[in-house]
């Protein structure tokens, strides 16, 4: 992944610094307005990242020890972290191998008394059925959190991801299609919940730096309740407002690439590639490859692939898999395993031309021991 930043970002970000104005301000302000239109939610709040978007989900909840939230293993490791922040557990379960994502028929058999929140994750940009999992939470009172760290553009039953969601977090990190360097976004319908995201971001004040500043009297803040300091600032949310025009032409480029790329590979046996749902679509945020059963170790092909100059990664990790959670206790987790063990992900990025493609896939395809490949144009 490279992205897809220039001079506008530049003169974006210049333009924040000659204002005066840097800390959390008007541009951001401007930004959540602005991505929350672009999502279908009534309220966005800017944060310093997608964690800390998780964690202030989960915390608003009032979620904390003795809880227990329900995750995917198979996610970046910050999902299951925002859940532990709180003081509550974890819960692990497993997901479709088509989508990499949590299904009602995955998250049933490890709901309990104890759960407070189920945690979907837009994996890599695929949306998660999210409508089946509300059917089955929230008649058990269960809200579903949804991760769409990764999933700015994706649709869900012809609309945005993100509209309709209870709450959602949303990354701005350089591997996303938009960015703005870190930072996140947290978005939901409820004004209540908005304000006191707001409040949680900012140490708790009654009144914001901003609004105290641009207020014209003298205000005294209070400090309302224990909170963080998870603020985004103003140069960010600069270039923010501009990634965000490009996001559109960002999305159709990727998915005019991973068409390219889905005719190309259907020429390397065994390989089968991420696509899109039947209830929505893909931003393609990053092109995974399911590897054939016969395949060498996936590190031996990453390798070949490096010898070849590609540069590709692991598939997607399982956090039950890291050290921080060793011991965890869990239920077997198959799909998953096999998913972060037989996957990998291909080289993905705007300026990408057809030659770049031609070379990952002829070398996947040298890699495997396949060598009779023959490249289409």
């Amino acid at each position: 992944m490279r992205p897809l930043l220039g001079e506008e970002e530049a003169l974006a970000a210049a333009e924040a610094v000659r204002s005066g104005w840097v800390a959390q301000g008007p541009r951001v302000r401007e930004f959540e307005e602005a991505f929350a239109a672009s999502v279908g939610a009534r309220h966005g709040v800017a944060v310093s990242s997608c964690t800390t978007g998780l964690h202030l989900a989960v915390h608003l909840l009032g979620v904390g020890p003795g809880d227990e939230v329900v995750v995917p293993s198979l996610s970046f490791i910050a999902t299951a972290n925002a859940v532990r922040y709180t003081g509550a557990t974890p819960v692990f379960a497993d997901v479709d191998a088509a989508t990499g994502n949590l299904t009602a028929a995955t998250v049933e058999p490890v709901l309990t008394a104890r759960t407070r929140a189920v945690m979907v994750v837009h994996q890599a940009g695929v949306p998660a059925d999210v409508e089946a999992l509300k059917a089955l939470c929230e008649p058990r009172g269960i809200p579903v959190i949804e991760d769409a760290a990764c999933a700015a553009g994706s649709t869900y039953q012809g609309k945005p991801v993100g509209t309709n969601a209870v709450l959602a977090a949303w990354s701005f990190h350089p591997r996303k299609l938009l960015t703005t360097g870190e930072g996140g976004m947290v978005t939901t319908d409820d004004a209540d919940w908005a304000v006191r995201l707001k409040r949680l971001r900012e140490h708790g004040m009654s009144v914001s730096a901003a609004d105290r500043h641009h207020g014209g009297s003298a205000v005294i803040e209070q400090y309302l309740e224990t909170a963080f300091n998870y603020r985004m600032t103003d140069i960010q949310a600069a270039v923010g407002l501009v990634q965000l025009s490009k996001l559109d032409a960002i999305i159709a480029r990727r998915r005019e690439l991973a068409a390219r790329y889905h005719e190309l590979l259907a020429g390397v046996p065994g390989v089968t590639a991420v696509r899109d749902p039947e209830y929505g679509t893909t931003n393609y945020q990053s092109f995974w490859v399911w590897l054939p059963g016969e395949a060498p170790d996936r590190q031996e092909i990453l390798a070949g692939l490096a010898e070849r100059g590609v540069s590709a990664r692991r598939g997607i990790m399982a956090s039950h898999l890291e050290p921080a959670y060793e011991g965890h206790p869990g239920a077997p987790l198959p799909v998953t395993e096999a998913f972060t063990a037989r996957t990998l992900i291909l080289p993905l990025f705007h300026d990408m031309t057809n030659d770049d493609q031609d070379t990952v896939v002829s070398a996947l395809s040298e890699t495997l021991h396949t060598p009779h490949l023959t490249v289409r144009g």
